[in-house]
């Protein structure tokens, strides 16, 4: 498992992270969410080895990352913000290296670095230099390099950065595939992605940790969870007849669309049967499941991320 034990950083004056404790175990994937400047991927460098923590410090299966570095690392792969890369050699030239600093030579190398190019979809690019790459493929080529010799520890700072519709659709389900049997922590600023990929969410904020919850678990504590959305015509009189009923506790009216909130369950039965008896004409009607927008912002205190 990691283990992070009261990590704290410290640049000068500015404590980037303040005692975050955690662990993370394998069959997990972790969001790591937060504002800009939350410390999610400072903390992700102590983790990986690249920043040495002002005080505290993470174990990887067991391995101090500061005590016992080398070893820590290689049960690692690494993708970190920007991912940088050698953009005078090819796709597959840079992928070998990578290999061989893993550990792995000759055939091994090339059959490694092909595999990894081939679940990232870089076949058509792997002789072209990676500085004539489009961003997406930058972004796919470090990601290849993070997996290439299949790590217990995925650490993953915005891989869908850069990616289109499609990549993002690939490389999250890359990642559902590789979850089963490995620890993996994927720091985003996208929500979508957490509720497509993680079972775990953190949310961090001025180096805090403030929740940890399954995604399902803090969707639920939107204050539109089981609320019941209404596309109607004439909302204000539809809005007045619903508030009287005992399972509303609220009525509210947003850019024609009348959304009621629950006093308690039973609530999208209720709504339904009022339509049916007053024959009213509704052209859409939703159960809200909630909004992991508006939880973040409460979360947070409304930070930009």
């Amino acid at each position: 498992m990691i283990e992070a034990i009261d990590l704290c950083k410290k640049f000068a004056d500015i404590t980037a992270v303040d005692g975050l404790s955690f662990e993370v175990k394998p069959g997990e994937v972790l969001g790591f969410l937060g504002p800009n400047g939350a410390g999610k991927s400072t903390t992700m460098k102590m983790l990986t080895g690249f920043l040495p923590p002002t005080s505290g410090s993470a174990r990887i299966n067991g391995r101090d990352i500061g005590e016992d570095s080398l070893a820590a690392r290689r049960l690692m792969g690494y993708l970190p913000e920007g991912a940088p890369l050698y953009g005078e050699m090819t796709v597959i030239d840079f992928l070998e290296f990578i290999a061989n600093a893993r550990g792995l030579n000759g055939a091994a190398a090339h059959s490694a670095a092909r595999a990894a190019a081939d679940r990232l979809h870089l076949e058509r690019v792997l002789y072209q230099q990676i500085e004539t790459l489009s961003k997406g493929f930058k972004r796919r080529v470090g990601l290849a390099q993070a997996i290439l010799h299949d790590p217990d520890v995925l650490i993953l700072d915005e891989p869908t950065d850069g990616l289109d519709p499609n990549q993002k659709h690939e490389v999250r389900k890359l990642i559902q595939d590789m979850s089963s049997d490995k620890i993996i922590i994927i720091s985003t600023h996208i929500l979508e992605e957490v509720e497509a990929v993680c079972n775990r969410v953190m949310i961090i904020a001025q180096g805090r940790l403030l929740a940890d919850d399954t995604p399902a678990g803090l969707i639920a504590r939107s204050r539109y969870h089981d609320a019941v959305t209404l596309v109607i015509d004439q909302p204000e009189q539809i809005a007045s007849a619903l508030s009287e009923l005992p399972e509303v506790s609220k009525a509210e009216l947003n850019e024609g669309e009348l959304t009621v909130f629950p006093a308690g369950p039973g609530l999208f039965d209720a709504v339904s049967k009022a339509i049916a008896s007053h024959e009213w004409d509704v052209r859409e009607l939703r159960l809200e499941p909630g909004r992991f927008d508006e939880v973040f912002r409460e979360i947070t205190g409304g930070q930009v991320s």
